[in-house]
């Protein structure tokens, strides 16, 4: 068990949560009467900078999960072991909580009941829409962070913003179950949570799968790059003597 990250988790997940669920309740308070359009405007870019802000702060140590199901399509790549996969859900989860919990200290159990997920079209939409976005979030994650490291922590916190763009009028945007669960838990509404807990992690085991199908390996690579050389060589044999 590697403690420091389990914390690392813990604090990401609190600052990814805290972060955005702030930024929604700001841009309600900013824009009462403006029909939602200025939470559109303002909350994908809360969540997508508090992302980018936990994996600087914390993202070498754990490697910068900060969701479920991020963690669970890291299990079937081999990136970590099933007893730190849980403990890292776990910590996902009491992160979550804690920056709900901070929100309700610093305001009110109604702002934190604004911070909630609600789907805006009928469940079983809001599910579909919840599954294909997480695939898209999840596999752009694995894809980054093994083929352009240097550059994932951009990538990956933009992605949010656009999923937050996408989808926040269909599904509220969840694609992270500790997150839907943090404000549930600490206002005792459970309404339509089962899609923000379900969804997300079908939506990860799809976005690891299209990872597996069109990711390339070291050893494929090198192989290609040999291919690319031999056909460079023969094109080079192929041309006129002068």
């Amino acid at each position: 068990m590697n403690l420091r990250a389990v914390i690392a988790e813990a604090l990401g997940t609190f600052v990814l949560v805290l972060v955005g669920s702030m930024s929604i309740v700001s841009a309600t308070g900013i824009g009462q009467g403006s029909g939602g359009v200025i939470i559109l405007l303002v909350a994908p870019f809360g969540f997508g900078f508090g992302l980018l802000a936990a994996i600087t702060l914390f993202g070498r140590v754990s490697g910068g999960h900060f969701n479920p199901a991020v963690t669970l399509a890291a299990v079937f790549d081999g990136r970590i072991d099933v007893l730190n996969a849980i403990l890292y859900v776990v910590a996902q989860f009491v992160g979550a909580v804690a920056a709900s919990f901070a929100i309700l200290l610093i305001l009110s159990k109604d702002i934190v009941d604004l911070t909630r997920n609600g789907p805006g079209v009928g469940d079983w939409q809001a599910f579909g829409a919840e599954v294909i976005l997480t695939a898209i979030l999840v596999g752009v994650i694995m894809t980054a962070t093994r083929k352009q490291s240097a550059l994932a922590p951009l990538v990956i916190s933009l992605t949010l913003v656009m999923i937050h763009f996408a989808a926040i009028p269909i599904s509220g945007a969840g694609v992270n179950p500790a997150r839907a669960l943090g404000p549930a838990i600490v206002v005792g509404n459970y309404s339509k949570v089962w899609i923000y807990l379900t969804a997300p992690m079908l939506g990860g085991l799809l976005g690891w799968g299209i990872y597996k199908l069109f990711s390339i390996d070291e050893d494929d690579e090198l192989l290609l790059e040999l291919e690319a050389d031999d056909d460079l060589e023969a094109e080079i044999d192929d041309l006129p003597a002068r």
